[in-house]
């Protein structure tokens, strides 16, 4: 049964591709997500087009750093602190955030390699706990030089993960949250402009996230789709109009 807490977002439906088995963190690895809406959740719906759509905006191009030179900021990734994806329930609360330009920090082995080659300048993560308070998840967005680059590292990140090569690591945020480094743990990864978003799910009480566990699936559209894409990269590629029209 899903918590009360999420029953009005359990309406979206996640299939999951290409889930694989790290050696010692055992994370599972998926190189792509498609989203399917049985129903549209009218709140949600509502909270996300009144919150954020801006009066008027012309779009903005964010396909390579050269266009879109200014730094991600930790207030840019995670500008509410907490995680509301629906008003009237339980957000997803923050417990610690990170702006750094190593990126090898949030990755280990080759992906590390990988993101260095596709010129990765900085990597902004923040390590929440569930609304349920049953996970922990660290997600965030890395900054690489081009948009062709984030979609070739979307596909090679796979074989690197089924090859027991590279990971994604999650972030300790205080005495606790140990799990989110430690256990095993489930990850998906998407590419938007010249960014790579990446989300890292464990249970807080450190027993293995299972590759079916429909909560793991709803965190990871929850931080991917409707926080990384809708709430942060989606403003990113808009630019809102001056007041005179311009």
């Amino acid at each position: 049964m899903v918590p009360a807490a999420w029953s009005s977002t359990k309406l979206w439906q996640v299939v999951i591709s290409g889930l694989s088995v790290l050696v010692m963190l055992s994370v599972c690895g998926l190189s792509s997500f498609f989203i399917v809406a049985d129903e549209r959740n009218g709140r949600v719906a509502a909270g996300l087009a009144s919150a954020d759509a801006p009066a008027a905006a012309v779009p903005r191009d964010i396909s390579s750093r050269a266009v879109d030179p200014e730094p991600l900021t930790v207030e840019e990734v995670f500008p509410a602190g907490d995680i509301t994806i629906d008003p009237q329930e339980p957000p997803y609360r923050l417990l610690k955030t990170q702006a750094e330009q190593r990126c090898r920090a949030a990755v280990a082995g080759e992906i590390g390699e990988l993101l260095d080659d596709l010129g990765c300048s900085q990597v902004v993560r923040g390590t929440l706990r569930s609304p349920t308070g049953e996970y922990l998840i660290t997600t965030g967005v890395f900054n690489l030089a081009e948009a062709a680059g984030a979609e070739w590292a979307h596909a090679r990140i796979k074989p690197l993960v089924d090859e027991e090569r590279g990971r994604f690591q999650g972030m300790i945020a205080n005495e606790g949250t140990e799990a989110i480094a430690l256990a095993a743990a489930q990850v998906g990864w998407h590419s938007q402009g010249h960014f790579l978003t990446y989300c890292v799910i464990a249970r807080s009480d450190s027993e293995p996230v299972a590759d079916d566990d429909p909560y793991a699936r709803q965190i990871l559209f929850d931080m991917l789709q409707l926080h990384l894409q809708t709430q942060v990269l989606d403003k990113r590629s808009r630019q809102p109009l001056d007041s005179d029209g311009a």
